[in-house]
């Protein structure tokens, strides 16, 4: 991302954090939280494809996977919001650290199609272990405790938990893209023979941003459980790596906030229309036709790419 970008990008999300402050006082707060989780979930593929240039069909097994533990933890085991979050999202590192280890020694397609055949493994787990209530999913969960200080019971505490968890998750992304670490996956994504002839561990790199990038997914699928009581096989079903993909890709790829409009705009679409069935899928699909046509660089990135181009216009005419 390039400086304009970044200077873009500041204010906008100092600017986002104030709007969820008070979206809920206009938007149904079950409709925003859910909104957060799959921006949250567009935004770890959007580090692993954007800025690593690795295409997973999988992130769908971290983001279930997690949420099952999740639930299973705070429902089964009685424990704390917090320690069953946290198990979520080891589980999902643990499960990015095994599926790394042998997706990024491959490239391209052949990449793509390992992470798509873990995260079917992880599926027909799911729909054959008897923790995880095979069809029906882990129902009823409770809105446990947090550190024993607060009560997850109440939607507004739920909400504002959720929102502070949201975007400390795109704060780590800003942080982890904008340093030296972010600049290496970059070159490893522009150029990777180059990169490796510079002395730079390639797969390592990779590893470790696959690594981040499942941890982020499987946050947002505890996050998920905890909002709407319920692990499901949809969690983990392909479809969902599909949809998070298309988020991204709505909104624009290489962008901190394209997977924040991405959401709002696939979200919004399946919430609003829902009255019209499979219609959606139609709609969708037409949506996507006409970003891919009209923004070939997403929303937020055909933004950029056009106060990019005023600016340069205004430097070659200044005086």
């Amino acid at each position: 991302m390039d400086a304009l970008s970044r200077r873009t990008n500041i204010p906008l999300l100092a600017a986002a954090v104030a709007l969820l402050a008070l979206a809920p006082l206009a938007v149904y707060p079950m409709f925003l939280m859910k909104l957060m989780c799959f921006a949250l979930l567009a935004a770890s593929v959007n580090l692993l494809v954007g800025y690593v240039g690795l295409l997973s069909f999988g992130h769908a097994m971290f983001y279930g996977a997690a949420g099952y533990i999740t639930a299973h933890a705070v429902k089964v085991w009685g424990w704390d919001g917090a320690a069953g979050i946290l198990a979520g999202i080891a589980t999902a590192s643990l499960l990015g650290l095994f599926t790394g280890l042998l997706a990024i020694r491959r490239q391209g397609i052949y990449f793509s199609m390992i992470t798509l055949a873990f995260a079917q493994l992880v599926y027909f787990i799911a729909l054959r272990m008897p923790f995880t209530g095979g069809e029906d999913g882990i129902q009823e969960i409770p809105r446990p405790m947090v550190l024993g200080l607060f009560s997850l019971h109440e939607t507004m505490t739920l909400y504002y938990f959720v929102a502070a968890l949201i975007v400390f998750g795109f704060w780590l992304i800003h942080r982890v893209v904008h340093s030296p670490f972010g600049q290496v996956l970059r070159a490893i994504r522009d150029n990777e023979p180059r990169a490796q002839s510079l002395g730079y561990r390639v797969n390592r790199y990779k590893l470790l941003a696959f690594v981040l990038s499942a941890a982020l997914a499987g946050m947002a699928g505890s996050l998920k459980v905890l909002v709407f009581q319920l692990a499901s096989l949809t969690d983990v079903h392909w479809a969902t790596s599909g949809e998070a993909l298309l988020i991204c890709i709505v909104g624009g790829m290489h962008t901190l906030l394209g997977p924040v409009v991405g959401a709002i705009v696939i979200v919004s679409m399946e919430n609003y229309l829902a009255s019209f069935a499979e219609w959606v899928l139609i709609i969708q699909g037409v949506v996507f036709v006409l970003v891919v046509m009209m923004f070939r660089k997403g929303i937020v990135g055909q933004i950029h790419s056009h106060l990019a181009t005023r600016r340069q216009r205004r430097a070659a005419t200044a005086p």
